[in-house]
């Protein structure tokens, strides 16, 4: 199976909606923000999980989703969280990465 290249930044589809989301391999998990899980009528909550940020440690609820990237779906987990603060309202861990994605840093 080819390998599929993104960039730091790649748009992805949940729910036909087209969002950028950040590609990031120091996350483990895919997170996603409380206003977008809300906006795009996710759910239900499959279960809760404990996060490590940068404030400490937090317990998130998580759903499964159904997505795309590069024509590629994907079923997969996403942690809510309030990213308001953040520049993009979706990141993009490993656990997806793993499933035939390469990065190039030099990709738009």
């Amino acid at each position: 199976m080819a390998k599929i290249i993104i960039g730091f930044t790649e748009k992805i589809k949940i729910n036909n909606k087209v969002i950028l989301a950040r590609i990031d391999t120091g996350a483990g998990y895919n997170s996603i923000s409380k206003e977008l899980a809300k906006k795009l009528k996710l759910g239900p909550v499959v279960k809760h999980i404990r996060v490590r940020t940068s404030n400490g440690e937090e317990r998130r609820p998580v759903v499964y989703v159904e997505m795309k990237i590069k024509n590629k779906k994907l079923k997969t987990f996403f942690n809510i969280a309030d990213r308001k603060k953040m520049l993009y309202p979706v990141l993009i861990g490993r656990r997806v990465l793993r499933r035939g994605f390469i990065i190039d840093p030099l990709k738009e």
